[in-house]
């Protein structure tokens, strides 16, 4: 089974090793002995892991010491992951990386085995974002740590298609020092003759998820974003939540979709349990928990507190802009509900992002934003300290007048 294994590792490595790497690898660098990557489909889980196995291997294909192992190939299928473990040590084997683990029944239970069995093993798998390692059969939270993977920043998309490098900059720098560093960025895009504000606006159509590369069609990429939101619900949550029977993914699919079309989407409750037909709160609450931890949406409360407490979400808009794109009519798809969930996407997994009540966001408790065209004043936000704006279709801002743009620099 092993030598079988190797095969499968060897190939896969050589087929999908990419030398762009993610800002990811370069934050996080894994080295605790249990790791675990969770992130939607589709933004790159298994070429990070890929990538980390060629620097642990020092690019030697043929070396023993890791092993990729697909958990949903069939040559896996009906095998344990702790048998597979237990030969992969006795040939010398140091890094065992498991991709796709939440397809694996009872997942948590046979980790929890190898890494209390070989403690000279060291592990890394990655699952689906709605991977809950303290909801599995067993309790993984004080051996594993969980770190979550999201698409491609604006400054990664440049990096990617044009071979750019440009600084990754923190919320800070940005509104102090915003005039110095867009003037810098559009100097480095000059020599390919580039301007700023087309290259955001091809992010904000097709630049979220690497693969747009292989889908140089634009829609053709975005009904594989659609495709794999279907197969987010139908497939990965269904592995998680095994309790969601076929009728709860279909209100799933409703639910999305009534969100869709109205996003930013502020609930009704009453309505929403009529339109998916669902007896009580707690229940609809259950179902916008399930979309928000699959990443199809994001949910924004009043006080900075998640809807796992059972908070009424304020407004829930939908995850990405080639999200919004890709399963709303494009026609109707609103250039201001474009920019607030670019925003939201860019700022929401290292950052707090609530809804005040005067501005569209307020940022870490503390900064005030209202996100619009170049034409937005500071009539709704007028003399709130620690108030910006951020502004599309500028190339460059004043003082609280902030480029838009700019917030995709911040991974």
């Amino acid at each position: 089974m092993i030598k079988q294994l190797f095969r499968l590792h060897r190939t896969i490595l050589s087929t999908f090793n990419r030398p762009f790497k993610r800002y990811f690898l370069k934050k996080y660098s894994l080295r605790n002995r249990f790791s675990i990557i969770a992130g939607q489909r589709g933004v790159g889980k298994t070429t990070v892991m890929i990538q980390y196995i060629y620097s642990f291997i020092q690019d030697d294909i043929i070396s023993k010491k890791a092993l990729y192992v697909p958990v949903d190939h069939f040559m896996v299928v009906g095998h344990s992951l702790y048998e597979i473990a237990e030969e992969f040590v006795q040939y010398g084997g140091q890094l065992l990386c498991f991709d796709e683990i939440h397809k694996y029944p009872n997942w948590s239970r046979e980790l929890k085995s190898i890494y209390d069995s070989f403690p000279d093993l060291k592990l890394i798998v990655s699952g689906s974002s709605a991977l809950e390692i303290h909801k599995g059969s067993h309790d993984l939270s004080r051996r594993a740590v969980v770190y979550r993977m999201t698409g491609l920043s604006l400054r990664e998309f440049i990096e990617l298609k044009y071979h750019i490098e440009l600084p990754i900059l923190d919320i800070e720098s940005i509104l102090t020092d915003h005039e110095k560093y867009s003037l810098e960025i559009t100097k480095k895009l000059a020599p390919k003759r580039l301007k700023i504000l087309p290259v955001f606006q091809a992010y904000l159509r097709h630049g979220y998820f690497p693969y747009f590369l292989e889908h140089p069609d634009e829609g053709t990429y975005l009904k594989t974003l659609e495709q794999g939101l279907h197969t987010t619900i139908e497939s990965d949550l269904l592995s998680i939540y095994p309790r969601l029977a076929g009728v709860s993914i279909k209100k799933l699919k409703i639910l999305l979709s009534t969100i869709a079309r109205s996003a930013p989407f502020t609930p009704d409750m009453k309505r929403l349990k009529k339109i998916i037909a669902v007896g009580d709160e707690r229940t609809l609450k259950n179902y916008l928990h399930y979309l928000e931890d699959g990443k199809a949406i994001t949910c924004l409360s009043k006080k900075n507190k998640s809807i796992r407490g059972m908070e009424k979400p304020e407004k829930i808009y939908l995850n990405n802009p080639n999200q919004a794109l890709a399963i709303t009519d494009k026609e109707k798809v609103n250039a201001g509900t474009i920019r607030e969930i670019f925003f939201t996407c860019m700022l929401q997994e290292e950052h707090m992002v609530a809804i005040p009540p005067k501005g569209d966001f307020i940022v870490d408790d503390k900064n005030i934003f209202e996100i619009g065209g170049k034409g937005k004043t500071f009539k709704q936000i007028k003399d709130i300290p620690y108030s910006y704006l951020a502004l599309d279709n500028i190339e460059h801002g004043m003082n609280a007048k902030i480029p838009l743009w700019l917030f995709g620099f911040l991974y």
